[in-house]
């Protein structure tokens, strides 16, 4: 499942953005005001940004500034000021994309939508590293150092997942949510059964665990 992250001070728009995209099947994060929601990016980074430029704390062509200097997340600016150098602004800060309120609701999930695949279409052709672990994500093809690792669709998609967020604690309900796309319920162990694979397949030339246990919570992928 797909996360957005709202940084909007309007509470009554925070709220209809967020039933509105709920409903459209997103997991979907609010922030009122510019430091929380650079906090709430960089605790659990989301797959797009919807932010509004009038914000409290720092305004939002800082926030898209900062956020743009350490991620590629698509980020949607929304917002009331409609003249040109306002979207020239929003558009250098590093912003993906401009619209000015009032807005439609369908207008604005286009874009989400849009963005989001565009992002898709860019990641699948990365090569991802992490310590002496390389995924090359056009190929399907895993390594470490030299030595080929052979990977199910699942262990594969688990792995891409920890590689897209090194060092970011996973936790189980994430991990649901973005390989196996439903609820498998409390009981399941089916994502330590996966883990384990992983470690068997990482680990059997002797080398150091990458994928670590982070206890009641979930997994991280860190050297030790």
């Amino acid at each position: 499942m797909q996360r957005i992250l709202i940084i909007e001070d309007e509470a009554e728009i925070a709220g209809y953005l967020r039933r509105g995209l709920t409903f459209e099947g997103f997991t979907v994060e609010i922030a009122s005001d510019g430091p929380a929601g650079l906090a709430a990016a960089r605790e659990n980074p989301p797959d797009l940004v919807v932010l509004d430029l009038m914000l409290p704390g720092l305004d939002g062509l800082e926030v898209a500034r900062r956020l743009r200097a350490v991620s590629e997340v698509p980020i949607i600016i929304l917002t009331a000021r409609d003249a040109i150098p306002d979207r020239v602004a929003g558009l250098e800060s590093g912003a993906d994309d401009y619209l000015v309120k009032p807005f439609a609701f369908e207008e604005l999930l286009a874009r989400i939508r849009v963005r989001l695949r565009r992002n898709q279409s860019a990641q699948q052709t990365d090569v991802l590293r992490y310590a002496n672990l390389t995924m090359d994500t056009a190929a399907r093809d895993v390594r470490i150092d030299e030595r080929r690792v052979d990977l199910t669709a699942k262990e594969y998609e688990l792995l891409e997942l920890f590689m897209r967020h090194p060092q970011q604690v996973m936790t189980r309900e994430v991990i649901y949510d973005r390989v196996w796309g439903y609820d498998f319920g409390g009981e399941s162990n089916i994502i330590e059964v996966y883990v384990r694979y992983l470690r068997q397949k990482l680990e059997a030339a002797g080398e150091p665990r990458l994928i670590q246990t982070v206890r009641g919570v979930g997994y991280i992928l860190r050297e030790e």
